[in-house]
């Protein structure tokens, strides 16, 4: 009987595993389709197409096409699929830890510079789609006040070390790291000034010491 269920078990981690690797196969088409073509001329057919499965496939997975764009932001800026909150992350929970408030700034700007390089993309094809398709900007509204609460917590942890410049509220602290850490900041820089990844990471790090220390 033990070998039954230990090979029971074995088929059924296999099967997630490779559900995964599906459904990670498909957002890495559709984010090639969304760039190419744009959000609105791809379709779930070309995106099931790409990926080398049933249309029916794509559908089953993410449920409509604006499912599969939210997911996919999901994934880029988590970095897998685990259904892990953001802020429950590893590098959330570290920036927390730490004993310092330029400390946190440090290795906040760092873990966030992850997260946008592979996030600010899909952020781009999501601005673009928000312009013409309404779930899009709802979805991308409620997604911005995510990032805000985000902020604010991140914020409340460098406030719990210390008071910020000039008698700052925590409110106005978090409205100043929401807009530098921002996706449209990060791409002004990267991609419009061309700045290598790491001059932005130390930029941002300076600038929100700066700012709020």
């Amino acid at each position: 009987m033990a070998k039954v269920k230990s090979a029971r078990s074995y088929d059924s981690s296999l099967r997630r595993a490779q559900a995964s690797q599906t459904r990670l196969r498909i957002l890495d088409s559709a984010e090639r389709l969304f760039a190419k073509r744009g959000y609105a001329a791809t379709t779930m057919e070309a995106i099931a197409a790409e990926a080398g499965v049933a249309t029916d496939t794509v559908y089953a997975s993410f449920g409509s096409k604006a499912g599969v764009l939210h997911r996919l932001l999901d994934v880029r800026v988590g970095g897998d699929e685990a259904p892990v909150p953001l802020l429950e992350r590893e590098g959330p929970r570290s920036v927390r830890a730490l004993p310092t408030p330029r400390r946190q700034v440090a290795r906040f700007a760092a873990d966030i510079t992850e997260r946008l390089e592979r996030a600010r993309p899909v952020d781009d094809i999501m601005c673009g789609a928000a312009s013409v398709d309404p779930e899009i900007a709802a979805l991308r509204g409620r997604m911005q006040q995510t990032r805000y609460e985000n902020m604010k917590e991140f914020v409340s942890w460098l406030a719990s070390r210390g008071s910020f410049r000039g008698g700052m509220s925590e409110e106005d602290a978090a409205a100043h790291v929401w807009t530098l850490a921002s996706p449209e900041v990060h791409g002004l820089l990267r991609r419009e000034r061309g700045w290598t990844r790491d001059r932005y990471a130390a930029w941002l790090a300076e600038t929100i010491s700066r700012t709020l220390l």
